[in-house]
């Protein structure tokens, strides 16, 4: 490779590089570097962290408060019902406590919400990625912003950068560049092609925490934006209380995204929108009803939220005039979808690098000194505290591996 003037390129060597400045990459930074490593850390964007950023703007979810293995539950792999997690998220090793703990470290402030999940105090994510960047560069680690890496050129590692494109030459390798959601903000997978070609397996990339498309109809426009409250989704064998919400293009929302990877996977989903009362007083109480009331009031009166009895005359037609079957229908709503959005629109994606590619610490197996974090894997949380930990956890154990592959190394 040679330069715009035409001479030849050399390759730059590093002890340790690690590429993608998600949270991720930054954790598997801040390991090795706290492992005596010397650290640089290449990133694509302009700015660290931006879909962490992103993801924080409404409140910045670190994890949830549970036992490990509750925690563990709600992780696989991306064939349908894949349980346990794939071992490299292990929840004994690095879970909601070690996160906390992690978080506090940085100088942030916790508190736990009444459903377990764990926010800042102060709910942004900008102030922890300050104090963590604040962090690592004390601890020596150098940020290369606008480095986009291009594939290998023999085995040095190709990165094309403001100032033209650079080789380097690297002793050990965390691969931290994300899946293939949201790509305008730096994960459009385009690394697939070159670890493939490596030997890695890499199984398809899907959408995950996701919303589903609706064709609503024109009744439901007034509805556009508002969130659906105290009702319980199901699909398969989960369960949600969350919220969720209406939108014109369809539904999504924390609520609708526990639930969605086994929706997504051809599970029906049921709506119940009155989960505190059983059919028998629900039944009582459509029957008391003033028979002068329209449908939709009758409904609306009944259920006590004009979305829940909107949603109850959209996906629950012909609506049965029994109080016992219509009280059935409104616990057993079938949620009527066309389909998941794209993943260009997804938070998160499932596939990725797979199990049987990697070794205990992360290694790939294909390529020895390499190592692989974050949404790059095979597996997929809801969010809701679960795919930040997941992404934290997989980046801890990538940096431990790295560095001891780097300590045996001196040896």
């Amino acid at each position: 490779m040679h330069d715009a003037a035409g001479r030849a390129l050399s390759a730059e060597r590093v002890e340790a590089l690690v590429i993608g400045a998600g949270p991720a990459g930054l954790m598997a930074a801040e390991v090795l570097a706290g492992q005596g490593a010397r650290v640089v850390v290449a990133e694509s964007m302009p700015t660290p962290a931006r879909k962490f950023l992103m993801a924080g703007k409404s409140g910045l979810n670190l994890t949830k408060d549970e036992p490990a293995g509750i925690f563990a539950t709600h992780f696989g792999g991306s064939a349908p019902g894949l349980r346990p997690p794939p071992g490299y998220l292990d929840m004994k090793e690095f879970g909601p406590a070690e996160v906390m703990s992690w978080a506090q470290g940085l100088g942030i402030e916790l508190f736990t919400g009444s459903t377990g999940r764990v926010f800042p105090v102060g709910m942004k994510a900008s102030p922890l990625l300050r104090a963590w960047l604040g962090r690592l560069a004390g601890q020596g680690v150098e940020l290369r912003s606008r480095w986009r890496w291009c594939g290998f050129q023999g085995e040095d590692w190709r990165f094309e950068t403001q100032g033209g494109e650079v080789l380097l030459q690297p002793r050990a390798v965390v691969l931290a560049l994300g899946g293939a959601s949201w790509p305008r903000l730096g994960s459009d997978a385009a690394w697939v092609p070159w670890l493939a070609a490596r030997g890695v397996g890499i199984a398809p990339f899907r959408p995950a925490n996701m919303g589903f498309h609706v064709a609503w109809s024109a009744q439901m426009a007034r509805h556009f934006g508002q969130a659906v409250k105290g009702v319980a989704l199901s699909a398969g064998d989960l369960v949600s209380r969350g919220e969720w919400v209406v939108t014109a293009r369809g539904i999504e929302g924390g609520g609708l995204y526990e639930v969605a990877a086994v929706i997504r996977d051809g599970a029906e989903a049921m709506v119940d929108l009155a989960p505190d009362l059983g059919a028998e007083e629900l039944a009582r109480r459509f029957a008391q009803a003033p028979a002068k009331l329209s449908v939709g009031n009758r409904l609306r009166r009944v259920l006590g939220d004009p979305l829940r009895a909107a949603l109850l005359m959209e996906w629950g037609q012909p609506l049965p005039g029994e109080p016992e079957r219509l009280a059935m229908r409104a616990k057993g709503l079938r949620l009527r979808h066309d389909g998941p959005f794209g993943i260009e629109r997804a938070i998160s994606s499932a596939g990725g690098i797979t199990d049987d590619s990697l070794g205990p610490s992360l290694e790939l197996r294909a390529l020895p000194g390499v190592f692989a974090a974050g949404e790059m894997l095979d597996w997929e949380a809801p969010t809701g505290g679960y795919l930040l930990t997941g992404c934290l956890a997989s980046g801890w154990r990538a940096g431990l591996g790295a560095a001891a592959y780097l300590e045996s190394a001196r040896r």
